[in-house]
């Protein structure tokens, strides 16, 4: 029985370490390197298109407003609102109705408190809307152009919750100041009513521009006034009469009547595509003056004639050089 082991355990004879390793390399000379399956190179991923990133961005503000991720300030002014909802169609009206260009963005200052003034016209106030989409969309920070109203904005329910909303406040001393000292751009049109009202006769010159007072706010608070002048909103919709029985019956401060209106109805509200020239003129400086010279009348008087005279011969230069009213 132990010959017939020794015998089996013969059968396997035990190999030296040298003989391991040929055997190894024997084996691993068999084995081809090269894998089964090409490997695909990785490709990267493509860059999301303008409707992904628009639908995106949808989806993103819409999950914010139910959850309720979104901030308003003391005024009212939803910022996600405005720049989500608002601005963008009022901007297709200002790219391609009436062709804006802008001049003279860089005497925007880029950061602090700053009075922006106009002319005002147009019988529907487009200026003052197609100013603010001008300010924001070609200053370097975006900045939104805070607008004083009338009381009769606020006055109408849904017009003057959107205005609240789009960053608008009443024109009064007390909420400029505010604003202006916060560090806000400020948006005042000196003619209110009588220049955005007045007959299509009286186009491009200038009404009178109250007492003033957006000047004593520019001298309280220290902030630049920039002068600025509107060209091509006179057009839109050429104002040829006054229905003023039934504007006081309204409640309005005109009822006008144009070429196209009341005739046409709802149609005769659309504006004609006037092309349009918006001018930032060289800032004013109010820091010079002692905070005090708020309350001299003479002192705000020299100023608010100096802005009047500025835009006024802004608008006569810019008429002399445009090719039409409706090319350019």
């Amino acid at each position: 029985m132990g010959e017939l082991l020794m015998q089996e355990a013969q059968v396997i004879p035990l190999r030296t370490p040298e003989q391991r390793r040929r055997m190894n390399r024997t084996l691993t000379e068999r084995v081809d390197p090269r894998p089964l399956v090409e490997p695909t190179p990785l490709r990267p991923a493509p860059e999301p298109t303008g409707l992904q990133q628009n639908i995106a961005g949808a989806l993103g503000f819409l999950r914010k407003r139910l959850t309720g991720d979104y901030a308003v300030d003391e005024f009212g002014f939803d910022k996600q609102l405005t720049d989500n909802v608002m601005m963008p169609p009022l901007r297709l009206i200002y790219e391609r109705w009436f062709r804006v260009e802008t001049h003279g963005t860089e005497n925007l200052p880029l950061d602090g408190g700053a009075l922006v003034v106009s002319n005002h016209s147009g019988t529907l106030p487009w200026d003052s809307v197609m100013t603010a989409i001008a300010v924001h969309d070609n200053h370097p920070h975006n900045r939104h152009l805070r607008m004083l109203g009338a009381d009769l904005v606020f006055k109408v329910p849904l017009l003057g919750s959107l205005a609240r909303k789009t960053g608008q406040t009443l024109a009064c001393a007390a909420d400029a100041e505010r604003l202006l000292s916060s560090g806000e751009l400020v948006g005042v049109w000196p003619e209110g009513f009588k220049g955005v009202g007045k007959p299509f006769k009286d186009r491009y010159k200038l009404q009178r521009f109250g007492r003033g007072g957006f000047v004593a706010a520019a001298l309280r608070t220290g902030v630049p006034i920039i002068p600025v002048s509107v060209v091509g909103a006179e057009e839109i919709y050429p104002k040829i009469g006054d229905l003023k029985p039934l504007a006081r019956l309204l409640g309005l401060p005109y009822f006008p009547v144009t070429p196209t209106f009341p005739l046409l109805g709802p149609l005769g509200a659309v504006p004609l595509p006037s092309k349009w020239y918006i001018e930032f003129g060289e800032p004013i400086r109010t820091d010079e003056h002692d905070p005090a010279d708020a309350d001299d009348p003479m002192v705000v008087f020299n100023l608010s004639d100096q802005v009047r005279e500025t835009i006024q011969q802004s608008i006569y230069r810019r008429l002399a050089q445009r090719p039409g009213v409706f090319r350019g």
